[in-house]
C-alpha cells in the first residue's frame, strides 16, 4: 500500500483513539520511522504530508538528509554513540536517545544552538534495551541543569514487544508518571512536556496513555526487502 493510504487508516485510528479518551488528536504528532526504507519511500511519506522523519543510525540518517533536507523535522531516535554526534548535530531537531552524561557532554561540546532532547528510559528493565533505569530519571536530569545547549523536552521508552496489553499499558503509564513528576518540578532547562512511546504495533495503547509522539515504520512507511 502506499504511504498515503496507510497514513489514512492511522490517522483514523488516532481520531477514534482520542474520540474515546477525550484528547485532541492535534496533540499526537506522527513520525515516519524511515530507517529500514529508500530515500524515494521517505519522499513518499513527505508527500503524503508526513513532515517528522526518524533515523536511528548517523550513516542513514545524512543518505536521508543530504536527499531530503530542511523539507523534514529530523527526529534521531536510535542509541546515539558519543562519537558520532558531530556528524548528526548541526542536522538533527530532537535526539531521542539521551541516556548518559558522557552523551550530554559531546551535544554541548559539539551543537551551536539548543538541542530539544527526550531521556530514554528502560521501563520495562530488559537488558536488550538501552535507557536509563526509571529510579535515576529524577537525578540524571536534574544533572543536566549545567548544560545550556540541552533542552530535555520529554521521556521516551520502547515497551516490550509482547502481545500482553496490560504489560504494554503498565510500561507506558510509567513513563507517564515520571514525565509529570519531572515536570511538576518546574526546572527551566527541563519542561518535560512530551512522551515519545509507541511504535506501529502498540501506538493506539501509547495514545491512550498519553503519547504525544509515536514512532511508526512498518505500518507507515513498510520495509524494503
Amino acid at each position: 500500500m502506499s504511504v498515503k493510504e496507510n497514513l489514512a487508516m492511522i490517522q483514523e485510528n488516532i481520531e477514534n483513539t482520542c474520540a474515546r479518551i477525550g484528547r485532541n488528536p492535534a496533540e499526537v504528532q506522527i513520525i515516519a520511522v524511515t530507517k529500514y526504507v529508500s530515500i524515494e519511500r521517505a519522499k513518499e511519506a513527505l508527500q503524503a504530508g508526513i513532515t517528522h522523519l526518524g533515523e536511528n543510525r548517523d550513516d542513514g540518517f545524512l543518505r536521508k538528509y543530504e536527499a531530503i533536507g530542511n523539507e523534514a523535522t529530523w527526529h534521531f531516535i536510535g542509541t546515539l554513540q558519543s562519537r558520532k554526534v558531530k556528524n548528526i548535530i548541526h542536522h538533527v531537531d530532537y535526539i531521542h536517545s539521551l541516556d548518559r552524561l558522557s552523551l550530554a557532554k559531546e551535544i554541548e561540546k559539539r551543537a551551536n544552538k539548543v538541542v530539544k532532547c527526550f531521556v530514554q528510559v528502560n521501563v520495562s528493565g530488559e537488558q536488550s534495551k538501552h535507557g536509563i533505569a526509571p529510579e535515576d530519571v529524577l537525578p540524571f536530569i536534574e544533572q543536566l541543569a549545567q548544560f545550556s545547549r540541552i533542552q530535555i523536552i520529554g521521556l521516551m521508552t520502547m515497551a516490550p514487544y509482547t502481545d500482553d496489553e496490560a504489560t504494554i499499558r503498565r510500561c507506558f503509564r510509567t513513563l507517564r508518571e515520571l514525565k509529570e513528576k519531572v515536570q511538576s518540578l518546574h526546572m527551566a532547562h527541563a519542561p518535560c512536556r512530551e512522551l515519545s512511546m509507541g511504535m506501529s504495533n502498540d501506538y493506539v495503547i501509547a495514545i491512550e496513555e498519553g503519547a504525544t509522539f509515536i514512532r511508526l515504520g512498518t505500518s507507515l512507511v513498510g520495509h524494503d526487502n
